[in-house]
């Protein structure tokens, strides 16, 4: 790889989650499903028993947008909420029996989308593209915020012109 190819590393990242995720939404719409109902029933699935608020962080979904797919999978007959036995004033998340089908659908559509995405490339491909995903993710979990350097916002130059006069 040569150094301008590394320069773009950032800007093909981006665009390969871009065209995959536009892929799956393509496939996703068929079933009249939106990539942020599909991200909350899979999280759901894993995580019985979460808040709204916990379920927001992990799907990355905005909580009041959540708030409205939750109250359409609840009118659906797909999710329940239920009182948080430790806290009243708080709900906790439940899938349905009836959500059971759907998630099979969803997956589906992950799995195909998948396939599409890997096609041309053998086992021991993938699961080294995997590992090294992996790898690349944890380095950037684990990196401690930077400082905000407020000279460098956007409108620093201004504040600064307003506070002088």
């Amino acid at each position: 790889m040569t150094i301008d190819q590394f320069r773009q590393l950032g800007f093909l990242f981006k665009d390969v989650s871009r065209r995959y995720t536009r892929r799956f939404e393509e496939r996703a719409q068929a079933l009249a499903l939106t990539l942020p109902q599909c991200r909350a029933l899979i999280h759901l699935q894993s995580n019985e028993g979460v808040s709204q608020k916990r379920l927001a962080e992990l799907s990355d979904v905005d909580p009041m947008t959540l708030v409205r797919i939750l109250d359409r999978m609840e009118a659906d007959g797909w999710v329940q909420r239920r009182f948080d036995p430790a806290d009243r004033r708080a709900h906790t998340l439940w899938l349905t029996a009836e959500a059971l089908p759907v998630l099979e659908q969803i997956w589906r559509l992950i799995t195909e989308t998948r396939a599409e995405m890997l096609q041309g490339l053998s086992s021991e491909e993938r699961a080294q593209l995997m590992r090294l995903l992996e790898r690349v993710h944890a380095n950037l979990t684990e990196l401690p915020p930077l400082p905000v350097d407020e000279s460098c916002a956007p409108d620093a130059g201004r504040r600064s012109t307003r506070s002088n006069r």
